[in-house]
């Protein structure tokens, strides 16, 4: 599995003509890293004297940090999945009208699978963005930055899913299914520009 590989084997494979694991597996690393983070500084947090008064909230971030993590991971595989499942749709026959029909419905039914799966990870990373800077404000300073990295890393992740987003909607016939797509995107992206900014500043301050 992609997610049990090595730092160096996954890398290889990714600058490979192999299109998979590609821009979508990218991201959900990315993201799946800022949650790494956050968890870091939770731990770091957690146990120190100076942070008695945060520690039920850091729990209570911990514990949630480390379920995002989880759900990133594993949108490794599920955009790997979701991109098999469009190429292969794609390369089903087309001799007879019928075939058309089958091969058009496969299409649409794939672009929309490999839609949900940067939507969800929009969303998590948006979440991962939140708590980082939770954490960069309560948690411990000595490890500020790390809040400041995992802010950083999920808003790349968070952008980066965006763009994959687009580019499937753009071949979907369901104006219903892309409207309510892009209005989810539009809502998640709402803001996190100025939020990721606001944490990188609140950083700075604090090193």
């Amino acid at each position: 599995m992609i997610k049990d590989a090595s730092i160096e084997q996954f890398l290889e494979t990714l600058a490979s003509r192999s299109p998979t694991p590609g821009g979508g597996s990218v991201v959900a690393i990315m993201g799946a890293m800022g949650a790494a983070l956050v968890a870091m500084v939770c731990h770091l947090t957690l146990g120190k004297v100076h942070y008695e008064a945060v520690s039920e909230e850091m729990e209570a971030v911990l514990l949630e940090v480390e379920a995002l993590r989880s759900t990133l991971l594993n949108f490794i595989r599920a955009d790997v999945e979701a991109f098999d499942a469009v190429m292969a749709a794609y390369s089903l026959p087309k001799a007879t009208d019928e075939d058309k029909v089958k091969r058009s419905v496969a299409i649409q039914w794939a672009l929309k699978g490999a839609t949900r799966v940067p939507l969800d990870c929009a969303k998590a990373s948006r979440r991962v963005i939140e708590l980082s800077g939770l954490v960069a404000e309560r948690g411990n300073t000595n490890v500020a930055t790390d809040a400041g990295v995992a802010a950083l890393t999920a808003f790349a992740a968070l952008k980066s899913s965006a763009l994959n987003v687009r580019v499937n909607t753009g071949s979907i016939k369901d104006s219903d299914f892309v409207r309510e797509s892009l209005l989810e995107l539009d809502r998640l992206m709402a803001g996190m520009d100025q939020e990721t900014h606001s944490i990188y500043q609140l950083v700075l301050q604090k090193l």
